[in-house]
């Protein structure tokens, strides 16, 4: 995987820049991207792929493309470290069994409300939908949610 920065626009107290980011899997398959880093976090511009990407393979594509362009991002600005961090595309989580405790209180508040539980974890964590899931999920297998269905 390759990400070179290729452009940026500063305006006022905004910048925003532009990656074109090559990833190459070891079957041949190929994918080329252009990123754009502003103040709203990582939007994905243009996807080039060869073979066509599936729904699923483009549903994971952020994160395939996350670490490699933080780095970039790191890199790019090595004058302005804390800048550089600010701009990470998803907002620290903990890990293990704090965050699924964290995501399951983030769930029922949702439910409570009458909000939709899996877009509030999504939310909160940063996660795509398969991985907010995942973690929906450890977190009923640790007990922190009730179990999906009730056994009979």
């Amino acid at each position: 995987m390759s990400v070179r920065h290729t452009w940026v626009v500063r305006e006022g107290d905004t910048v925003t820049s532009w990656f074109e980011v090559h990833l190459t899997f070891a079957d041949g398959a190929r994918v080329e991207a252009l990123a754009v880093l502003s103040g709203q976090g990582v939007r994905v511009e243009d996807v080039r792929a060869d073979p066509p990407l599936s729904l699923d393979d483009l549903a994971v594509l952020a994160e395939w493309l996350e670490n490699p362009l933080f780095e970039a991002c790191v890199a790019g600005s090595a004058d302005d470290p804390p800048a550089a961090a600010r701009r990470r595309a998803r907002p620290a989580w903990p890990r293990g069994r704090e965050g699924r405790r964290l995501a399951a209180q983030e769930y029922r508040a949702a439910r409570e409300v009458g909000g939709d539980p899996v877009l509030a974890v999504m939310r909160a964590t940063g996660h795509s939908r398969r991985r907010s899931l995942r973690l929906i999920g450890q977190a009923r297998d640790e007990g922190f949610l009730a179990p999906r269905r009730a056994r009979r």
